[in-house]
């Protein structure tokens, strides 16, 4: 089903650009939408009491320090969108890789800034994320961390004043790891899922944040971390590719107010639910999509309009497919999943 669409002109990087739907595999050299290209926008609802957009898997293959087109698409409409907040499930840029150096790495976050980081500042539209296994993986040998360097440089990256999120951190002790902040009366947990481990010392940290005055005042409670809790996508389903002990997770999530959980990592678009807790898998923007292991429909890249009215506790998604510019309708999707760890439903069917 096509969106409506009307054209109007954006103003993006200098570059006079008129249309969206026509821009896919319309890049200069520099991987940047030519000045020739005319992009049509795509109208969006009616914005309710809070506006969030959420992208995730951004990057490409390892090592780039470009990205594909959807990705600056993405950026450009976000700019022009201005929602109260932008939320990333991670893999921001592609490391994971041991040869990789420290240059390499370093050209990596610059890249990532340029395409996607300084927009949005210059914009003034706060940017709140989750570290992915390609930005900074937690992975460990015996105590030490097999990605050290990459943890190194993301943490110089995203300490540098330079580099100021717009976030209103509550906790910001282990950031850009674990760390919270709150916006327009919606409380953030962010942690370290980067593998597939949560840590008894993160649970505990996360518990106290959830419980804080400040959490328990909030009238929602939003979580962010880049792996799911469940395996929802074919081979991101298998141990490893999930977080441990999914299922209490979600338990704990849930006994602690946790509103919604978003997550990246699967490269693919379900919005579901287990339980109480509401799970958004955020699809890959970036390249790679995924399929779903339930149904046949293709992989697609997509970005999410999250509006969330804080009255009523309703979220409403609007979400795209970023090569079609069509609306991805929820209907088409499985009704459930049947993951390695539980069933998930889809969000809008009664259990």
């Amino acid at each position: 089903m096509a969106i409506s669409r009307r054209q109007f002109l954006y103003f993006w990087g200098g570059l006079s650009v008129l249309s969206l739907a026509s821009c896919v595999g319309d890049r200069g050299k520099n991987n940047t939408v030519s000045n020739q290209t005319l992009v049509e926008a795509v109208n969006v609802p009616r914005k309710s009491t809070v506006r969030i957009v959420v992208i995730s898997d951004l990057n490409s293959q390892y090592g780039s320090t470009t990205y594909e087109a959807e990705v600056d698409k993405g950026i450009a409409m976000i700019r022009d969108w201005k929602p109260d907040l932008v939320l990333c499930g991670g893999d921001m840029v592609a490391g994971q890789k041991r040869s990789l150096t420290r240059s390499q790495i370093n050209d990596m976050w610059e890249g990532f800034d340029r395409h996607i980081s300084a927009p949005l500042r210059k914009a003034k539209i706060p940017f709140g994320f989750t570290i992915g296994n390609h930005d900074a993986s937690g992975a460990l040998s015996g105590t030490q961390f097999i990605f050290a360097e990459e943890r190194k440089l993301a943490t110089a990256y995203w300490q540098n004043p330079a580099h100021d999120t717009g976030l209103n951190f509550l906790d910001r002790d282990n950031f850009p790891f674990n760390y919270s902040f709150t916006a327009d009366n919606i409380f953030y947990l962010v942690w370290d899922a980067s593998t597939h481990l949560i840590s008894g010392e993160q649970l505990q940290w996360a518990g106290k944040s959830l419980n804080s005055q400040v959490a328990r005042r909030a009238k929602m409670r939003i979580a962010i971390g880049h792996l799911p809790l469940y395996g929802i996508a074919i081979g991101r389903d298998k141990p490893g590719n999930f977080l441990a002990g999914g299922e209490s997770l979600r338990q704990f999530l849930e006994k602690n107010g946790v509103h919604t959980y978003i997550s990246g990592h699967a490269h693919a678009y379900y919005p579901g639910k287990r339980g109480q807790l509401q799970l958004l898998h955020t699809g890959a923007l970036g390249s790679g999509p995924r399929r779903l292991i339930t149904g046949d429909l293709p992989p697609v890249k997509t970005l999410t309009i999250v509006d969330i009215n804080l009255d009523s506790q309703d979220t409403v998604y609007t979400t795209y497919n970023m090569k079609t510019m069509e609306l991805i309708d929820i209907q088409t999707l499985p009704r459930f999943i049947d993951t390695l760890n539980g069933k998930v439903l889809r969000r809008d069917i009664e259990a």
